[in-house]
């Protein structure tokens, strides 16, 4: 009995040790998380331009009757109140907050502090031979083969090689690469091609 209870106390040790070894080895190996970084932003269009179609969100701070949300209409103008009619099609987000700043300082606020963001981004088009053209909602991130996933996939006649794409829906067509994953942009039209063989 005595030499049972022994074993036991022994094997108990031997677990205990072996449990602590594993886990400060695993504390080791597995490196400590980076550090955020001041200023650094999730959002990947930090450059991205404001385009008719775009939804804002302004929060003019100590001032909640000057904010709200705003569509750019078609002329490419946000209408704020008190200072009217501002140009946004064309700027990064952080030229319109300067922009309204600027017309808030002309005489309405003495030290304006503006905050902009974009709510729902303009939608991208896709054409061509995909099962369901049409308008569809952007998302941050999205490729050429996200698109067409969402237009439904290629027909049967789609040539999955020739993907053209007119950015922000002026300009010329570029073709694109067989890669798909080439990034999508609000305002975009995509046309998928016909194969002749």
């Amino acid at each position: 009995m005595i030499l049972q209870r022994h074993r036991f106390w022994h094997w108990l040790f031997a677990v205990v040790v072996i449990a602590v070894a594993l886990l400060a080895g695993n504390a080791q190996a597995a490196p400590a998380p980076a550090p955020a970084q001041p200023g650094q932003s999730a959002a990947p269009l930090d450059d991205y331009k404001l385009g008719t179609g775009d939804k804002l969100r302004v929060i003019v701070f100590g001032e909640a009757d000057l904010g709200g949300e705003y569509v750019v209409d078609s002329g490419g103008y946000v209408r704020l109140p008190l200072i009217g009619q501002i140009h946004a099609a064309g700027d990064t987000v952080r030229q319109f907050e300067n922009e309204v700043i600027s017309k808030l300082k002309d005489g309405y606020l003495k030290d304006p502090r503006v905050s902009a963001e974009v709510l729902n981004y303009r939608p991208f088009y896709i054409i061509g031979e995909i099962n369901k053209p049409g308008e569809y909602a952007y998302v941050n991130g999205m490729s050429v083969l996200n698109a067409v996933a969402l237009a439904g996939g290629y027909t049967f006649r789609a040539d999955q090689r020739r993907v053209y794409i007119r950015r922000d829906g002026t300009g010329k067509e570029e073709p694109l690469t067989a890669d798909q994953s080439t990034k999508v942009n609000p305002g975009d039209i995509i046309r998928v091609a016909e194969r002749f063989f």
